[in-house]
């Protein structure tokens, strides 16, 4: 796949869609999208796009009433609520970010600057909202280029051009979908590491111990690496970890 070049990026209007993909969030899409309107108070070419999978519990009502756009996704799945919110998007860029990260409070104009810059795509640091030193250890390894630690949670912001040219989040990943799509845009264009941090909920890892849920997510990317099928990935998932989204 040939590149798209950097100084295409410096032409971009600076106008920014942030898509957020949720299924049962109820309990949290809300304050997300009150603290995300706050910080973009003064900037008046965003918008919020929250993609719903039909959820049970009410959280599209929620993030409507927050002040969020929301959107039914026909398919569960976040690249596909991801790829669906991109479609409904009008931003010349597209951040997708989840519905229980924090980014810091400029992220518009920190991610407005680093597409001014010539970069294509990129993410931030991360960090838990749990006093885990083992937590605070992963976390700080996210500052690195490497695949191996790139995340969801650290959210995405790319060019939309770019993201066309790659074709979106690939449908039939229910796992590690967020590490394989950064591994084609880093071929695309320019991957740059904002310093954040962005801030993310440690629930899971509450609800499932730190230890072991950090070595069934190192045991579950290995095992990709080494060609396990999806489905073996998700069967794994769906056994070992104390969740009711994927």
């Amino acid at each position: 796949m040939r590149p798209v070049p950097a100084q295409a990026a410096s032409n971009a209007p600076a106008s920014i869609s942030i898509i957020i993909p949720t299924y049962k969030e109820a309990d949290s899409i809300g304050a997300l999208v009150r603290y995300l309107l706050e910080a973009i108070a003064s900037d008046n070419i965003l918008e919020i796009i929250v993609v719903d999978a039909n959820s049970p519990d009410g959280t599209a009502a929620v993030a409507e009433q927050a002040g969020a756009r929301v959107v039914q996704c026909p398919r569960k799945g976040r690249a596909a609520q991801l790829n669906f919110g991109a479609r409904q998007a009008t931003g010349s860029i597209l951040y997708f970010l989840h519905a229980d990260s924090y980014p810091p409070a400029s992220f518009s104009q920190e991610i407005r600057e680093a597409v001014q810059q010539g970069n294509g795509a990129g993410c931030y640091r991360l960090a838990f909202d749990h006093p885990s030193w083992f937590l605070k250890a992963n976390a700080w390894f996210t500052r690195f280029r490497f695949e191996l630690f790139r995340f969801g949670d650290q959210s995405l912001f790319v060019r939309r051009d770019v993201f066309s040219q790659i074709g979106g989040y690939r449908e039939d990943m229910v796992v590690l979908e967020d590490q394989e799509i950064t591994r084609r845009l880093r071929r695309a264009a320019p991957f740059q590491i904002l310093p954040g941090p962005i801030v993310t909920s440690a629930r899971k890892y509450r609800e499932n111990g730190v230890w072991r849920l950090q070595s069934i997510y190192y045991l579950i990317t290995m095992m990709h690496r080494f060609g396990a099928s999806q489905q073996r990935l998700v069967n794994m998932y769906r056994t070992m970890i104390r969740q009711d989204k994927v």
